[in-house]
């Protein structure tokens, strides 16, 4: 078992499937050289060469056509778009191409790649640099998606992503990039579609992604100190969704709270709150809480960015007003 920083986990899971497979490689902004602007690809380049390597113009839409164009030609390739922001550059390839292309021959021609990037708030960015995209890929049939919230679950959930036959976004909120985890030795590889009960509990169900996932497990044990004993789950793939696992959760603790550092309009906890209020209404004991992000562009001023994405504190204070 090693502790590793959630950056230095990137590389680990990078070079851990392009050790496994030489089919696999890896194109982005300053990935090579630079070691990635937020240092998470270091020594990638020194280990696999520049082939496999390898930086790119400041194009979003040149990276993922060469991208789409080399999973059509039996490679896996990993592309990093710098900021998640950035996907607005070349969504017309991503939403219209990359994400229907397998559909749309019959399965005659796969799309087995995965894009990575930064994403979400709390580093001071402002508007442009700091927005939570999750949701906009979710909404594309065709596409996966992966939040990992700790460095084994970036490893794991990689690892898993590069060898699916679908295009896959890895999720990685960049706010997490210094938190420290434990990783054991060897090969990690997890699944698609699992999420995970972090914290059991008995009488809320906190559903929890990416960066809120640690303030989430915070307020937990702030509720624990004031008599609320909530059961806290790290949902990591929302599609495919573990229902399952949530709607289990549910019929246990009979209240149900998601966090979201999305915006509060469209959230992907909205999808979620609606499957529960679907399948488990008749086992609730009180309303469905959504904690979000204001349906505003994010603040670059500390003060606002702060006020704005929830807290562990701002959690803590709603789940102990629906409890009464």
């Amino acid at each position: 078992m090693a502790e590793l920083t959630y950056r230095e986990a990137v590389a680990r899971a990078i070079g851990q499937e392009m050790e496994r497979d030489p089919s696999v490689y890896f194109i982005g902004e300053d990935v090579a050289a630079a070691g990635g602007v937020f240092k998470t690809t270091e020594g990638l380049l020194e280990r696999f060469g520049p082939r496999r390597v390898r930086d790119t113009p400041i194009s979003e839409q040149a990276i993922i056509g060469a991208v789409m164009g080399a999973a059509m030609n039996g490679l896996r390739p990993v592309a990093e778009i710098m900021f998640s922001d950035f996907f607005a550059v070349c969504w017309d390839l991503i939403a219209n191409q990359i994400a229907k292309t397998r559909y749309m021959t019959n399965g005659q021609v796969g799309l087995p790649l995965v894009i990575r990037t930064a994403n979400g708030g709390g580093v001071r960015f402002g508007a442009q640099h700091s927005q939570s995209v999750e949701g906009w890929a979710m909404a594309i049939p065709g596409l996966k998606v992966v939040v990992p919230s700790t460095p084994r679950d970036m490893i794991g959930l990689f690892a898993a992503a590069v060898r699916d036959p679908d295009p896959v976004i890895v999720v990685e909120p960049k706010v997490l990039y210094a938190s420290k985890g434990d990783v054991p030795e060897g090969e990690v590889v997890d699944r698609l579609g699992s999420a995970k009960v972090l914290r059991t509990g008995a009488d809320v169900t906190i559903c929890a992604l990416g960066a809120m996932v640690p303030r989430s497990l915070e307020a937990a044990e702030r509720l624990a100190a004031e008599g609320v004993d909530a059961e806290v789950i790290d949902v990591r793939s929302l599609v495919p969704l573990d229902a399952t696992t949530i709607l289990e959760s549910v019929a246990r603790t009979g209240r149900f709270v998601t966090v979201e550092e999305s915006p509060r309009l469209c959230g992907w906890g909205a999808e979620v709150v609606s499957i529960v209020a679907e399948e488990r209404f008749f086992e609730l004991d009180g309303p469905i809480v959504r904690i979000t992000t204001p349906h505003i562009p994010l603040p670059a001023t500390d003060v606002l960015e702060d006020l704005a994405i929830p807290s562990a504190e701002a959690i803590t204070e709603r789940v102990q007003a629906i409890m009464g």
